[in-house]
């Protein structure tokens, strides 16, 4: 049963498959696969994380573009929302921040609902995946790098 593992590693690990690999599994939490990547493949490192980063700020772009949908969607059939106090304060303070509050779009659990927040809220797109975008690579710089300092030595 457990020899399917050193396969997949060994499949993330050809650089023609890994990058690749790392853009698929995005949804699915891409961090595992850019650790085994970097791990197997150091001189992959920069292009592992920058291609997680696109990847993972085109799904929150997407997110943005999902809240700004549903906003219109129910604009048209509710114009009136009642919102609880949590909900009210939450708002203001993306309000309050604006795009910047992207910044922590990398966070987990919070990330993709911030995002559709911000689409929610119009705030403007482009510095809103801007923001996604240095928030997100500063992760992965950070997270990568961080398992390698942890988990140093050559993976046979």
């Amino acid at each position: 049963m457990d020899t399917w593992i050193p396969t997949l590693l060994n499949l993330f690990s050809l650089p023609e498959v890994g990058l690749s690999t790392v853009f698929v599994l995005l949804p699915m939490g891409s961090e595992p696969a850019v650790f085994a990547l970097v791990k197997l493949n150091a001189e992959l490192f920069w292009p592992a994380v920058l291609v997680a980063t696109v990847g993972n700020t085109l799904g929150g772009a997407i997110s943005w573009w999902m809240g700004l949908a549903v906003h219109r969607a129910v604009h048209k059939v509710k114009p009136a929302l009642e919102r609880s106090a949590a909900e009210l304060k939450a708002l203001q303070w993306l309000e309050r921040f604006g795009p910047k509050a992207c910044l922590l779009a990398w966070l987990p659990a919070v990330g993709d609902p911030l995002c559709a927040v911000a689409g929610w809220l119009k705030l403007p797109f482009w510095p809103c995946v801007a923001y996604m975008a240095v928030g997100k690579l500063a992760r992965y710089i950070t997270m990568t790098a961080g398992l390698l300092w942890v988990f140093p030595g050559a993976v046979a």
